[in-house]
């Protein structure tokens, strides 16, 4: 099982549609609200160098936005 995290806030159509993908394929995912957390906020800068939302880490990859061909690549499915 791959080890999914959704960084998103909750007015972002692409975190939610990011998380109803991951959802309607049963796939776990934690997902941490970048409104909320201000230390995964500085986690996420950090890791790509820009505040955007979603950022979808797979396994230690990153992918900013959400684009469902490269999700289902990166999940393997």
């Amino acid at each position: 099982m791959k080890n999914i995290t959704i960084y998103s806030t909750p007015t972002c159509i692409y975190c939610r549609m990011a998380k109803d993908f991951l959802t309607d394929k049963n796939i776990p995912f934690t997902d941490c609200d970048l409104t909320q957390d201000a230390t995964k906020r500085e986690e996420v800068i950090k890791k790509t160098g820009q505040m955007s939302v979603p950022v979808i880490e797979v396994d230690g990859e990153v992918m900013i936005g959400f684009d469902e061909e490269k999700l289902s690549k990166m999940l393997g499915i």
